[in-house]
Protein backbone atom coordinates (compact mmCIF):
# COMPACT_ATOMS: atom_id res chain seq x y z
CA UNK A 1 0.00 0.00 0.00
CA UNK A 2 1.30 3.23 -1.00
CA UNK A 3 1.63 5.79 2.39
CA UNK A 4 0.70 9.10 2.97
CA UNK A 5 -2.25 9.16 1.14
CA UNK A 6 -4.77 8.45 3.06
CA UNK A 7 -6.90 11.36 5.15
CA UNK A 8 -6.81 11.78 8.83
CA UNK A 9 -8.93 9.83 10.66
CA UNK A 10 -9.46 11.85 14.15
CA UNK A 11 -12.09 12.11 17.16
CA UNK A 12 -15.32 13.84 16.71
CA UNK A 13 -18.16 15.15 18.79
CA UNK A 14 -21.68 14.68 17.23
CA UNK A 15 -23.97 16.72 18.96
CA UNK A 16 -27.74 16.47 18.25
CA UNK A 17 -30.66 19.42 18.54
CA UNK A 18 -32.33 17.22 20.79
CA UNK A 19 -29.15 17.22 22.95
CA UNK A 20 -27.73 14.04 22.62
CA UNK A 21 -23.68 13.95 22.30
CA UNK A 22 -21.33 11.39 21.90
CA UNK A 23 -17.90 10.69 20.16
CA UNK A 24 -16.99 8.88 17.01
CA UNK A 25 -14.34 9.05 14.17
CA UNK A 26 -14.35 11.19 11.13
CA UNK A 27 -12.64 13.10 8.44
CA UNK A 28 -14.82 16.15 8.39
CA UNK A 29 -15.05 17.10 11.94
CA UNK A 30 -17.73 17.71 14.51
CA UNK A 31 -20.87 17.41 13.38
CA UNK A 32 -24.38 18.54 14.04
CA UNK A 33 -27.31 16.58 13.61
CA UNK A 34 -31.10 17.79 13.25
CA UNK A 35 -32.27 14.07 14.92
CA UNK A 36 -30.33 11.21 15.78
CA UNK A 37 -31.90 7.46 16.95
CA UNK A 38 -32.21 9.07 20.66
CA UNK A 39 -34.97 11.71 19.25
CA UNK A 40 -36.13 9.97 15.92
CA UNK A 41 -39.83 8.42 15.32
CA UNK A 42 -39.08 5.53 14.48
CA UNK A 43 -36.67 4.15 17.15
CA UNK A 44 -38.85 6.01 20.29
CA UNK A 45 -41.97 5.00 18.95
CA UNK A 46 -43.48 8.55 19.53
CA UNK A 47 -45.04 10.63 16.54
CA UNK A 48 -44.06 14.08 16.10
CA UNK A 49 -45.55 15.89 13.95
CA UNK A 50 -43.71 19.05 12.60
CA UNK A 51 -46.65 21.78 11.63
CA UNK A 52 -45.41 23.96 9.93
CA UNK A 53 -48.05 27.11 9.28
CA UNK A 54 -51.07 24.75 10.44
CA UNK A 55 -50.95 22.73 7.21
CA UNK A 56 -51.77 19.73 8.86
CA UNK A 57 -55.00 21.25 10.58
CA UNK A 58 -55.87 22.97 7.23
CA UNK A 59 -55.24 19.35 5.42
CA UNK A 60 -57.89 17.74 7.79
CA UNK A 61 -60.10 20.93 8.31
CA UNK A 62 -60.87 20.68 4.34
CA UNK A 63 -61.21 16.77 4.18
CA UNK A 64 -62.94 16.46 7.10
CA UNK A 65 -66.52 17.16 5.83
CA UNK A 66 -65.69 15.84 1.90
CA UNK A 67 -68.81 14.32 0.26
CA UNK A 68 -67.03 11.01 -0.33
CA UNK A 69 -66.48 10.46 2.83
CA UNK A 70 -70.17 11.92 4.38
CA UNK A 71 -71.32 8.80 1.49
CA UNK A 72 -69.06 6.55 2.40
CA UNK A 73 -70.28 6.60 6.18
CA UNK A 74 -74.18 6.49 4.83
CA UNK A 75 -72.93 3.42 3.25
CA UNK A 76 -71.73 1.95 6.02
CA UNK A 77 -74.76 2.54 7.80
CA UNK A 78 -76.80 1.14 5.49
CA UNK A 79 -75.09 -2.39 4.52
CA UNK A 80 -75.15 -4.52 7.81
CA UNK A 81 -79.19 -4.21 7.57
CA UNK A 82 -79.19 -4.98 3.74
CA UNK A 83 -77.11 -7.89 3.94
CA UNK A 84 -78.78 -9.19 6.66
CA UNK A 85 -82.46 -9.16 4.44
CA UNK A 86 -80.47 -10.57 1.50
CA UNK A 87 -79.30 -13.77 3.76
CA UNK A 88 -82.36 -14.77 4.61
CA UNK A 89 -84.40 -14.55 1.22
CA UNK A 90 -81.15 -16.93 -0.38
CA UNK A 91 -82.17 -20.69 -0.25
CA UNK A 92 -79.21 -22.82 0.52
CA UNK A 93 -77.72 -23.86 -2.99
CA UNK A 94 -77.66 -28.03 -3.70
CA UNK A 95 -73.94 -29.87 -3.86
CA UNK A 96 -73.08 -30.39 -7.62
CA UNK A 97 -73.00 -33.74 -8.53
CA UNK A 98 -69.46 -35.29 -9.41
CA UNK A 99 -68.22 -36.79 -12.28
Amino acid sequence: MRENIHPAYPTSKVHCACGATWETRSTGGDLHLDICSNCHPFFTGKQKLIDTQGRIDRFQKKYANSPKEKAKAAAAEKKPAAKSEKKSDKKPKKPKAEA
